[in-house]
């Protein structure tokens, strides 16, 4: 019986043993704070699926991409977790206004029309719009040949807003970047509208030689951290973060570890 009840107990301290290690593992890998669990978390809308700013690896959970990077390392500066959150581009605006989000991350462009709704922080990357083509299309070689096309977009999207502007253009509304390539291999429509860098980092990571970019860019356009309109305070304190990452020489580390050059101006 005493050896049945020594058993028993071993058991018991086992398990409680195995449940302490499981507790010390389930700190969230956005913690940006050192490991303090005090600290608040700052809650960080994203559309993972604009790659190479922000996306799922295959076979991981976890979010990578040139903006995950950037908002982990604002956060650790702010000395703040970092709790990110994937939300479709078209609800990342309304999650701010109703406060189920503090910050909005994810190649958001800064337009006078969503400076209606929100407040954005300072310019932290430079894009523009390209389009691309199957290769053997010869027919567009410039946003001029555009007019009448068939151009798939991502919804919500500044490239989605300037499709609408091109003449006679049948614009075919994406939930993603990912998915107007796919339309445009699928011979569905004869173009697609995304910012460069994602139509780069798609040539470049699929080394795909059926499609090719046309024209020099559309636009040019800065991307912005999205809050609360009229949070000025957060929106300074990130200010100040992005400024020291430029200063201490991690901004560049991150620019080049995803487009592959350093920033000519990162000011």
């Amino acid at each position: 019986m005493k050896k049945i009840m020594l058993l028993c107990i071993a058991a018991v301290m086992g398990l409680a043993m195995l449940t302490a290690g499981c507790g010390d593992n389930a700190t969230s890998s956005d913690n940006a704070s050192s490991g303090s669990g005090d600290a608040k978390a700052l809650k960080v809308g994203t559309n993972a699926d604009f790659a190479p700013f922000e996306f799922q690896g295959e076979g991981s959970d976890e979010y990578q991409g040139f903006d995950m990077d950037i908002i982990r390392a604002v956060g650790k500066e702010m000395g703040v977790n970092v709790e990110i959150n994937n939300i479709a581009f078209d609800g990342l605006i309304p999650a701010l206004q109703s406060g189920n989000i503090d910050i909005a991350i994810s190649g958001m462009s800064i337009t006078d029309e969503r400076k209606q709704q929100v407040t954005f922080s300072d310019p932290y990357y430079d894009s523009g719009l390209t389009a691309m083509v199957k290769a053997d299309n010869n027919d567009i070689n410039s946003f001029a040949d555009l007019n009448g096309k068939k151009i798939a977009v991502q919804i919500g999207t500044t490239g989605a807003e300037e499709a609408k502007k091109i003449p006679n253009a049948q614009v075919k509304e994406m939930n993603s970047s990912a998915d107007t390539f796919l339309e445009l291999k699928a011979g569905n429509v004869d173009a697609v509208l995304n910012d460069k860098p994602v139509n780069d980092y798609y040539m470049v990571k699929n080394s795909d030689s059926t499609v090719k970019r046309v024209g020099e860019k559309l636009t040019s356009e800065s991307y912005g951290i999205a809050l609360k309109k009229d949070n000025t305070e957060l929106a300074a304190k990130i200010n100040e973060a992005i400024q020291k990452l430029k200063e201490n020489g991690q901004y560049n580390e991150i620019y080049k570890k995803w487009f592959g050059t350093e920033p000519t101006d990162n000011k």
